[in-house]
């Protein structure tokens, strides 16, 4: 702790205060609080913005940089993903079979073929 000088101690309480307040912000208040219904619908969006958000640069892009060519086995994968889940939507383990069927693409073409 010697080498922590007040400012830095001042900003590590500051934040952690401000972190507290935000997160227990809604169970301070007496009374019940609900959301308008145009943000509770757009917050229905948000789980699969984030996930887009993280999946679609590791399909379409390799260290920073576009892919430059069709012998890429993520992009066939993701398709042949993308096509079961939309295939099998609402009718259980969609999403499992999103998975296997995208794997199942994916290993032959990028160890078999080296893409």
């Amino acid at each position: 702790m010697s080498d922590t000088d007040l400012w830095t101690l001042g900003a590590i309480v500051g934040l952690a205060w401000v972190t507290m307040v935000t997160r227990c912000f809604f169970f301070m208040s007496n009374e019940p609080w609900h959301l308008p219904h145009w943000a509770q619908r757009g917050l229905q969006y948000a789980p699969i913005a984030a996930l887009a958000a993280v999946v679609v640069p590791e399909i379409v892009m390799v260290q920073g940089h576009l892919i430059s060519s069709w012998q890429d086995a993520r992009i066939y994968a993701a398709l042949v993903g993308g096509g079961y889940f939309f295939w099998r939507k609402g009718q259980g383990q969609a999403v499992l079979g999103t998975i296997v069927s995208g794997m199942a693409v994916y290993l032959p073409l990028h160890l078999g073929l080296g893409w």
